[in-house]
Order: structure tokens, then sequence, then C-alpha cells
């Protein structure tokens, strides 16, 4: 019988060779292992000094792991001991097993870390069925606390980090999620997006070599100062959303080439532009608008309503209705965004349609590359009181542009069948009429 219990004792405890087994007993249900400790004192946790005064004992039964799905429970006599250090505030204290058992604890160390495993897995509920099943019982609210009871992993320095923010509520406060790219886990939770708040962090983790982040600025001033060695990309995410943005934007401005150009029946001819000199012809959607709104103000006011009342019926605020009826005509309100706005390359538009191949052929870089060697012209300036008396001019064109800024990506042709529908708005778009540019073709300079 000896010898069974060693060989138990080698099969069972050989991480605590301190344990020894004295008993074993079988009920068909549970599986009992007597053991007990065999060194003679242990240390005071409150002090550390060693004691070997014997002040009492007692059983515990902590549920250890089960064998060949049986439960198994040990049957654990624990000393209580007397602290001999009179300045310690504890008087006995209680033997523990080191990686056996803890204070207060049902279960053995090794059971705790097997069931908080199955709750890293599967969660309470699923996780509680799985240890039923394998014989270690334990209600979903157990497993929880387990895992919750877990130390936090301590998480490597990314190497390549993304940057993006999200929503605590929605359209009013936001913060700033990190995410290590490479390992695709987050790393850590911001409360704001601000700049100074994600350069903060950049300081605190240094070894980010890659910033991948969305072109916003504040995202863009707090890796430049946190973290200015760090390349700084965009990610594809963000590349294809803007894109499609872009895309929809341009689609939305030729939906009536568009519609025409895919209509079963002829197209109609584009109404005329009004008589009134407006620059947006009737069948515009924010012309017509306008002039309905315009209209319907107008009408109310001539029966006798008050700007306060024609606010009320229509919803409008009060500095619209003011605008609105204000105004004599409806183009009196095309402004901003009714006008066309002087940009960069008006200066350099005669040049270009001059050098444009009439056959259609592409020559985008070519003509880049000419018109960035070509003298420029004087930047066009707007004339600003500065109480002086004499007008102060301040010029109007932005930043130069780098000549190697383009970035060209090669991909498959697509299928001529596909393209062939996609040319067809161009003949009825006055805006798609001129040739277009590629820059593959390298016409001879003339």
């Amino acid at each position: 019988m000896r010898e069974v219990l060693l060989r138990l004792e080698e099969l069972l405890f050989l991480a605590a060779p301190e344990i020894r087994v004295v008993s074993v007993q079988d009920d068909r249900e549970v599986i009992q292992v007597g053991v007990r400790c065999r060194t003679a004192g242990a240390r005071c946790p409150g002090c550390g000094s060693w004691s070997g005064r014997v002040h009492g004992s007692y059983l515990r039964f902590p549920a250890d792991l089960p064998v060949a799905g049986r439960r198994v429970v040990l049957r654990l006599r624990v000393r209580r001991f007397t602290c001999e250090d009179v300045s310690c505030g504890r008087r006995t204290f209680v033997e523990q097993v080191a990686g056996l058992t803890r204070r207060y604890s049902q279960r053995t160390e090794r059971m705790r870390s097997v069931l908080a495993e199955v709750g890293l897995a599967l969660a309470g509920r699923a996780g509680a069925r799985l240890a039923d099943v394998l014989g270690a019982r334990a209600s979903r609210n157990t497993v929880l606390r387990l895992v919750d009871a877990l130390p936090e992993p301590q998480p490597r320095i990314p190497r390549v980090v993304g940057v993006d923010e999200y929503a605590m509520r929605k359209g009013r406060v936001y913060g700033t999620v990190l995410v290590d790219v490479e390992t695709r886990r987050p790393v850590d939770l911001l409360p704001d997006r601000e700049a100074g708040t994600l350069a903060a962090w950049l300081t605190e983790h240094p070894g980010i070599e890659v910033v991948c982040r969305d072109r916003a600025p504040f995202f863009a001033e707090g890796a430049n100062i946190g973290a200015p060695t760090a390349v700084q990309v965009a990610d594809r995410f963000h590349l294809w959303r803007n894109l499609g943005e872009a895309a929809e934007r341009c689609v939305s401005r030729h939906r009536p080439c568009l519609r025409a150009t895919f209509a079963d029946s002829v197209p109609e001819k584009a109404p005329a532009p009004a008589e009134s000199g407006s620059p947006w012809p009737t069948g515009h959607r924010f012309a017509d608008r306008t002039r309905a709104k315009h209209a319907t103000v107008h009408a109310l006011l001539a029966a006798g309503h008050s700007r306060r009342s024609v606010q009320r019926q229509l919803g409008m605020t009060y500095r619209t209705v003011q605008r609105m009826a204000d105004a004599a005509r409806p183009e009196d309100l095309f402004q901003g965004q009714w006008q066309n706005r002087r940009t960069k390359l008006d200066d350099f538009k005669p040049y270009l349609h001059e050098r444009l191949d009439p056959l259609g052929r592409d020559q985008g870089a070519w003509l880049y590359r000419r018109l960035w060697s070509r003298p420029r012209p004087p930047p066009a300036v707007s004339h600003i009181p500065d109480g002086t008396g004499s007008p102060s001019t301040v010029p109007t064109h932005g930043r130069r542009m780098d000549p190697d800024s383009p970035r060209h990506t090669a991909g498959e042709r697509a299928p001529e069948a596909e393209i062939r529908p996609l040319r067809l708005p161009r003949t009825g778009c006055p805006h798609r009429a001129r040739p277009r540019v590629r820059e593959d073709a390298h016409p001879t300079p003339g």
C-alpha cells in the first residue's frame, strides 16, 4: 500500500515535493486523496519570520483536476502556527502550500488555471458547460470571476501602430484607439482625439517605427510631435473610403449626363438657361430648390404673414427667411459655391489646351514636367484694407507643389466590354468633352 501512495505522490504532486499522500478513498463519484505537508514549520505572511510552534490544525477540501472524468477532492490537513515575533500584528497564521493552495480558495492552483483558460476561450455559460462535462464543475459566475482575477498582460511595444478615432457618444464625444497592426490587437484607448494626448502616448512608448493613420490633422500633428522619426502612412480603409466618396461626388455632379446616356428613350434636350442670366439652368436640384423656397417665402409675405410666422410655418431659421425676403430674385442667393472660383491652374490653362493631343492620347506626366519647368506667373493677390488708406496685397496661392508628388499605381486593364459603357457619358457631358490625360504617353516636345 505504501508503494501505491508513493507512486501517487510522484504522479499527482510532482511540482510540490513537500506534499505527502496518506490515504486514497473512492466512493464511485468523488475520489478523495488525503494529503498533508511534510515541512516542520512555515513562514509568517505578515513579518516573514519562521515558526515551528503549532497552534492547531483543521481539514480543507480543495477541488483538484478531474481524473478520467471523475471529480478529485484533496483532504488536506493544514496546521495553524503561532508567530513568535512579538512586534508582528498576526498572532497565528495558517500554512499554505506553494503552487497548490491559496488563502480562502476552494480549488487548487492548477484547477483555477484550467478554468480560467476555459473561460478565456468560451466565456461564462459555454465555459461552465464544458467544465461540467470534463468533471470540473463550476458556475458561469465562478468562471468569469477566475478570468477577471487574472493579471493584466503586459503588451509589447508595437512596431507598427494604427491610430483611429472611436465614438463614445456619436457626434459629440470621441476618443482615440491604438492598435498593433502586426498582431491586430488593441493596445490602448485614449480619452480624446487631441494631438497633445496622442503625442504624450507616443513619447511614453519609444520604438514605434510606423504610424498608420487617417488624414485627420490632429493625428498628423500628434505623430509629428510624439514620434518624429516614425514613418506616417495612410491606412487602406480610409484610402478606399476617401476614393469612394470622391467618386460618388463626381458621379453626383454628372448624374444628368449618365441618366441621359443610359436611358432607353431618346434623351431630351437640355433646357435653355433662364433669361435672368442665372449661371444654373432650370433642372439643377440646388437651383430649383432655392427658387421654390424663395417663391414660397415671398408668397407668404405678400399674404400678410410676418417673417417670424414664415419661419415657424416653413421650419427655417430666421436668418434664412431674412435672406430670402431681402433678395429680390432667386439668383441673388447664388453665392459662394454657386460661383466659379479661381484656381491655381487658371494661369496655365491656355498653355495646356495648346498642347493637348487632339486624338485623345494621354500625356499627363509629360505636361506636368513641362508645366513645372516653365516660368511661374506672379501670384494672384487680394487687396485687403489695412486701416492706413492703402490696400495691402496678400498672395492667394498655397504652398509650392513637389514635382515628384504624383503617385501612380500600375494595375491590370479592365476588359474593353466594361470600359465602353463608361466612355459613353463623355460624348454628352460638357465637362468631360476635352481630351483625357494619361501619364504613359511621351510626345515629342515642341
